[in-house]
C-alpha cells in the first residue's frame, strides 16, 4: 500500500489544484491493486473499486488523505457487481455546487455519482490537442456527454461547434459548463439524438473541419464498438473536408490499436495517420497497446 500512497501523493503535487487520477490501478504497474482507482475531483477525492472489496481494504490510504489539508471529503465508489457496500461519502463534505478545473477550464462534476462524474480524466491529452487545433475550425463532437471538448474548442478558438448524444440531461450539463466558462454558446449546438439514425442531419450543417468520435465502448442499445465503429468511420468521408482532422478515440482496454487503424485503412484510404497521443503520466499502463487509443487522422486534400 505504501507504494500506492507514495505514487498518489506525486500526482497530487502535479494536480497544482487541476483534476487528476491520483492512482490508476488497471494499468497493472502496481501488482495486487489493479482493482483500485483514485480520482481528485479538488477538494474531493474519488476511490473506485473494481472487485468487491470495502474501505477497510486501503485503510492507509485512508489516514494519508485524511492528513491531507486539500482533501476536504473521500467517496467510495464500488464497480463491482458482486458489491455489497454501496456507494458512499467516507467522510468530509462535499461543495454544493462541484466544479474542477484543467488547464484553466472548468467543468462540473458529481463526485456521488454511480458511474461517471462527468468527466473523463484519461482524456485530458484529447482535449488539450483539439484546444490546440481548434482555431477558425468547424468542429464536430460526436458522442459528446457533457461536452468537454466542445469547451476545449471552444476555448481554442472554434467557429462552431456542434455536440451529438443520445442524453439531453448530459447535454443540458454541457451546455452549463459552457456557461462556468463564460463562453458564447450561440455558435454552439446540442443535438440529443441517436447518432446511428442522425446523419442526415449532420451531413446539412456540415462540413466539419475537425469531427472527435469518442464513443463507449460497449453501451447495449446505443453503441456497441465491435459493430457500430465501422458505421461511424464509414459515414466521415461525407462529414469531413478536405484536409480536415479526425480524432478516433478507443478505450476498451480489451482491443489493441489495430482495432481503429485496421479499419480506417480498410474503410477511409483517403485518411492519412498524423499522430498517436500519449496517455497523460497519471495512466500508466503495463501494456501501452491495451491504453486508451488517441489517434489523429487528416483527409487528404
Amino acid at each position: 500500500m505504501q507504494a500506492v500512497i507514495d505514487w498518489a501523493e506525486k500526482q497530487l503535487e502535479a494536480a497544482a489544484g487541476d483534476a487528476r487520477r491520483l492512482f490508476h490501478g488497471r494499468g497493472s504497474c502496481f501488482p495486487g491493486y489493479e482493482w483500485l482507482v483514485v480520482d481528485w475531483l479538488p477538494p474531493v477525492v474519488v476511490i473506485r473499486a473494481y472487485h468487491p472489496e470495502t474501505p477497510a481494504a486501503v485503510e492507509p490510504l485512508l489516514e494519508w488523505l485524511r492528513a491531507r489539508p486539500e482533501v476536504e471529503a473521500v467517496v467510495w465508489q464500488p464497480r463491482s457487481r458482486q458489491d455489497s457496500f454501496g456507494l458512499q461519502l467516507l467522510w468530509g463534505q462535499l461543495p454544493e455546487k462541484h466544479a474542477v478545473t484543467e488547464a484553466g477550464l472548468r467543468y462540473g462534476v458529481d463526485a456521488m455519482a454511480k458511474q461517471n462524474a462527468g468527466l473523463f480524466l484519461d482524456m485530458r491529452p484529447g482535449r488539450a490537442w483539439v484546444r490546440e487545433h481548434a482555431e477558425g475550425r468547424r468542429v464536430l463532437n460526436l458522442f459528446a456527454y457533457t461536452c468537454a471538448f466542445s469547451i476545449a474548442a471552444m476555448a481554442g478558438g472554434a467557429r462552431s461547434v456542434v455536440n451529438v448524444d443520445m442524453s439531453s440531461k448530459s447535454l443540458t450539463r454541457g451546455r452549463d459548463n459552457h456557461r462556468l466558462n463564460d463562453q458564447d454558446v450561440s455558435a454552439v449546438r446540442f443535438l440529443a439524438v441517436n447518432l446511428l439514425r442522425s446523419w442526415g442531419k449532420l451531413r446539412k450543417m456540415g462540413p466539419y473541419d475537425l469531427v472527435v468520435v469518442d464513443p463507449p465502448s460497449f453501451q447495449p442499445g446505443s453503441f456497441v464498438a465491435e459493430k457500430d465503429y465501422a458505421r461511424v468511420l464509414k459515414r466521415l468521408p461525407e462529414l469531413t473536408t478536405a484536409g480536415g482532422y479526425v480524432l478516433l478515440c478507443h478505450n476498451d482496454p480489451a482491443a489493441s490499436e489495430a482495432f481503429i487503424e485496421s479499419q480506417v485503412q480498410a474503410l477511409l484510404p483517403e485518411f492519412a495517420l498524423k499522430q498517436r497521443l500519449s496517455a497523460g503520466e497519471d495512466f500508466p499502463d503495463k501494456d501501452p497497446s491495451g491504453a486508451l487509443k488517441l489517434f489523429v487522422y487528416q483527409r487528404q486534400e
